[in-house]
């Protein structure tokens, strides 16, 4: 029997659901439907064909999903990856944490911050707009209402435009979201 993972790391585990996934071969026309959006150009996952049993909602998140993390413009998609890292690390997604960080790593050609995130969380010494990404979508995944004015003042005065601040809030929430979900449906454990 595999162990599950407890502790952050850019090793991305496997997912094991609880939930069998959907069948391809034997998924109705509207999981099929469902799953012509996926949420990156890589295979589609267990945790997918897990959300494919509810096409209809299913229907909607990935574009959503796809939107939120991969739109042209706003925060940069490594900022982006910064925000789920940090939404995961507060709701200890291990599995999220790890997919987000390994991406942000290849986006960003830097392994540093996401070492310092996963040792020291929000004490992480980051250069000024990272920390203040970090420091912001953490507090917003803690507790929404404690992320305040002076909050978005500081993320200002790291040089996010109100575009960029708005994609990492979409990012970080999205993420809150799904780290529920995964922690519902499955559970990362070592391969």
């Amino acid at each position: 029997m595999s162990q599950i993972v407890q502790d952050f790391t850019v090793t991305v585990p496997e997912w094991r659901p609880h939930v069998t996934p959907v069948d391809l071969d034997t998924a109705t026309p509207q999981q099929l439907d469902a799953l012509q959006v996926t949420p990156s150009n890589r295979k589609i996952s267990d945790y997918v064909l897990v959300l494919a049993h509810d096409p209809e909602t299913l229907k909607h998140r990935s574009p959503l999903f796809n939107a939120i993390m991969y739109n042209r413009g706003g925060l940069s998609r490594a900022e982006r990856e910064m925000g789920a890292v940090a939404a995961s690390v507060v709701n200890r997604c291990i599995y999220c944490a790890a997919v987000h960080a390994e991406r942000y790593n290849q986006l960003a050609k830097d392994e540093t911050a996401i070492t310092k995130v996963f040792a020291d969380s929000t004490a992480a010494d980051l250069e000024p707009r990272l920390k203040a990404i970090l420091d912001f979508a953490m507090k917003l995944s803690q507790s929404p209402p404690a992320a305040t004015a002076a909050d978005m003042a500081d993320l200002k005065k790291a040089g996010l435009d109100e575009e960029e601040i708005l994609d990492l809030i979409l990012s970080s929430s999205l993420f809150g979201w799904a780290n529920r979900l995964m922690h519902t449906l499955g559970e990362p454990v070592a391969p």
